[in-house]
C-alpha cells in the first residue's frame, strides 16, 4: 500500500503467480446447468450465453430493440470494447427470444445486478449440477471453439464475438479440435463446385504495386 519506503520482500522473491487455466464449457455441462436452474429468466440467460457467445453483461442488457426480426439479426455494442457485434440467429435463438418480453429489456432483474452477483448465482447452479471449473466467461470460449470445429469462417466469428484482432479470437479457440477432411474428398467437392477455392494474395517484388482495374479507387 506504499506505507513502507522499501518492500519487505523483493518482488522477484515472491512465488510465481499461476493463473487458473481457462477452458470452454462443454455441451453436457451446459445442459446440466439448465436442468438444475429452476428460474426461467436465468435459464434463458444461460441459453443466450451459449447460443450468442456474448459476455454476461452484454446478454443481461439485451432488449427488444436489439433484435431485427425481419433480418433475423441481434446487434449490440459490447460494453467492454464498444465494438458492435452482429449475430444472425436461427431457430434455437428464436425459440428462446419468444419466451422473453416482446418490449423493453429481456432481463430487467438481471441487468440490475452487478457482474459479481450474476457470477455468484452461476456458481451456485454449477455446484448443484456438479459442474466444476467454469465461469460465465467460459461461454465465450465455447462459442469460439464450436465455430472453429464446424469450419465457421474466422472473420464471421470475429464479427459475431466483437473481437478487434485475430490474436484475441485465436486465444479463445486455441483448444478447438478440428476434424480435417481427406484431400481426396476435398478435391472431389472442389471439382463438383461445392467449395470456393482460396486465392492466396499475389506476392510482388519490393517497390512494385499491384495493378488495379480501370476506374477502381485505391
Amino acid at each position: 500500500m506504499g506505507w513502507l519506503p522499501w518492500p519487505v520482500i523483493p518482488k522477484k522473491h515472491w512465488p510465481k503467480i499461476s493463473f487458473r487455466e481457462k477452458r470452454a464449457i462443454t455441451p453436457e455441462e451446459h445442459q446440466a446447468i439448465l436442468d438444475h436452474e429452476p428460474n426461467p429468466d436465468r435459464k434463458a440467460f444461460y441459453q443466450l450465453c451459449w447460443l450468442l457467445g456474448a459476455s454476461q453483461s452484454d446478454v443481461a442488457f439485451l432488449a427488444s430493440e436489439n433484435v431485427d426480426w425481419p433480418a433475423r439479426v441481434i446487434s449490440f455494442a459490447r460494453m467492454k470494447t464498444k465494438t458492435v457485434s452482429m449475430i444472425h440467429f436461427g431457430d434455437e435463438i428464436e425459440a428462446v427470444l419468444k419466451t422473453l418480453p416482446s418490449n423493453g429489456p429481456f432481463f430487467p432483474k438481471l441487468r440490475k445486478l452487478n457482474s459479481g452477483h450474476r457470477a455468484t448465482e452461476f456458481t451456485r447452479v454449477c455446484r448443484r449440477a456438479g459442474v466444476m471449473g467454469v465461469t460465465l466467461h467460459c461461454y465465450r470460449y465455447a462459442w469460439a471453439e464450436r465455430a472453429k470445429q464446424c469450419g465457421y469462417p474466422e472473420r464471421f466469428a470475429q464479427e459475431a464475438l466483437g473481437h478487434n484482432s485475430k490474436a484475441v479470437h485465436r486465444a479463445y479457440s486455441r483448444k478447438a479440435k478440428v476434424k480435417l477432411p481427406s484431400l481426396e474428398n476435398y478435391e472431389k467437392q472442389a471439382a463438383a463446385g461445392n467449395i470456393i477455392p482460396f486465392q492466396p494474395p499475389q506476392v510482388l517484388p519490393a517497390g512494385q504495386q499491384a495493378s488495379r482495374p480501370q476506374g477502381q479507387l485505391a
